[in-house]
């Protein structure tokens, strides 16, 4: 044996033996991965649930402050004209980051006063389209003052659908808001009412853009046909995909709605009509709507035996649901209030807390202290305020992270005695 072959023989040997190991290590991972996989089953954690980088980078905020867009496009997509979608394009002509289906924007309008001036207004709302690097689209219901009330009709909406029109500047900030569409294959059901529809929209135009085989159930509750939003496109979306099913059901449908052609069921969205209508799979649920209806669905749904985990909600403006599952709201007990001060140290005020005084918002608008808001949801951040000394408890979770050291009012009380920035 010559020593080129002795050579040889050594330099096989050692990939061998790295071939093994190789092997053996390749074999060990897998073996985890099956045993991780078989846990999240046994869990009924969908196994692509697991944010990517991409999903993680998209919850959170693309561009700090104010971005100036203008308005593209504006259309009427109701019967009732009272919906409008608004599309929007950024000033300077980048491309838009990518945003999670069911997120929504943060406007700040400067609205007329009764003295001829300007007064910045803060508002949310639901982008309805699936991401898209050119453009944003929102879509704004007109909120008119109800019949017999003094209540006035709401300011933004009227202005957007009133004052904004093509060409049109508005300042925006990045999407934001943690009610939206998980990326994994797990089947989903998209419950939306009223003007609800319009994150529903953004999660199945987006849903069926990336995932088109993933099947999704959209029950979609109005009063009667003049209420529907984009129906044409619903109906050209179930007609396309055969994992899409939409039923769309009207409260007190008119005359002229036909049953069965126009609507599917008469009446309100209940359990009762999703256990007719949906096969028993691990479904994760997507609700938006008035508090009413979220009152109602999501213990309904809990009590069908729905895992907390696959419940996922947003009401239209604050909403305050009791979930079986869950630790009692943190809200201030009668108890744990007595004693407690509330400090307001920019206007010298110093005040006892009272259990019903509502949030630390509400609060302190009693007490005549003006505050910055916007959405009083937890949602816009217009009322982030520093805490000097202190802690708050969160009445409900806020899609707005507030930064550190600072609290948002409109969904807080104290948890001890307190000192604002205020």
């Amino acid at each position: 044996m010559t020593s080129l072959t002795l050579l040889l023989w050594i330099v096989g040997g050692i990939f061998l033996q790295l071939g093994v190991y190789l092997s053996y290590g390749f074999w060990r991972h897998w073996l985890d991965y099956l045993a991780l996989r078989r846990r999240a089953t046994d869990l009924s954690i969908p196994v692509n649930a697991l944010r990517s980088s991409e999903e993680q980078e998209a919850t959170s905020p693309a561009w700090q402050g104010l971005r100036s867009f203008r308005v593209v496009r504006k259309q009427v997509e109701d019967a009732a004209q009272s919906i409008c979608s608004f599309y929007l394009v950024p000033q300077d002509g980048l491309p838009l980051p990518p945003f999670q289906p069911g997120q929504f924007l943060t406007f700040q309008l400067d609205l007329s006063t009764a003295g001829g001036s300007t007064t910045p207004v803060i508002r949310c709302y639901s982008l309805s389209d699936a991401p898209d690097p050119n453009s944003y689209r929102v879509s704004i219901k007109r909120a008119l003052v109800p019949a017999g009330s003094s209540v006035p009709p709401g300011r933004s909406s009227n202005f957007f659908h009133d004052h904004i029109d093509v060409g049109s500047v508005l300042q925006i900030r990045a999407p934001s808001g943690h009610f939206y569409l998980d990326r994994s294959d797990a089947p989903v059901v998209l419950i939306g009412g009223g003007i609800g529809i319009t994150p529903m929209l953004s999660m199945l135009n987006g849903c069926l853009s990336e995932h088109p085989g993933r099947e999704v159930w959209l029950f979609y509750g109005v009063r009667k046909g003049h209420d529907v939003v984009m129906k044409s496109h619903l109906e050209a979306m179930a007609q396309a995909h055969s994992n899409f099913h939409l039923r769309l059901c009207f409260s007190n449908p008119l005359p002229a709605d036909v049953a069965g052609s126009d609507y599917q069921h008469h009446g309100r969205i209940d359990v009762e009509l999703l256990r007719r209508e949906l096969p028993l799979k691990p479904y994760h649920f997507y609700i938006c709507g008035p508090t009413t209806m979220l009152q109602s669905l999501v213990p309904a749904l809990e009590d069908w035996g729905v895992p907390d985990a696959r419940i996922h909600y947003e009401a239209f403006g604050p909403a305050s649901i009791q979930r079986k599952s869950a630790a009692p709201a943190l809200a201030t007990a009668p108890d744990e209030a007595a004693g407690l001060v509330v400090t307001f140290s920019r206007s010298g005020q110093q005040l006892p807390w009272q259990s019903g005084a509502g949030t630390l918002l509400e609060f302190a608008e009693a007490q005549g202290i003006r505050v910055d808001s916007g959405c009083r949801a937890g949602g816009c951040g217009t009322c982030q305020t520093t805490i000097l000394a202190g802690e708050v408890a969160y009445c409900q979770t806020p899609d707005f992270d507030p930064e550190p050291g600072t609290c948002l009012l409109c969904v807080c009380t104290p948890k001890t005695s307190v000192s604002l920035e205020l």
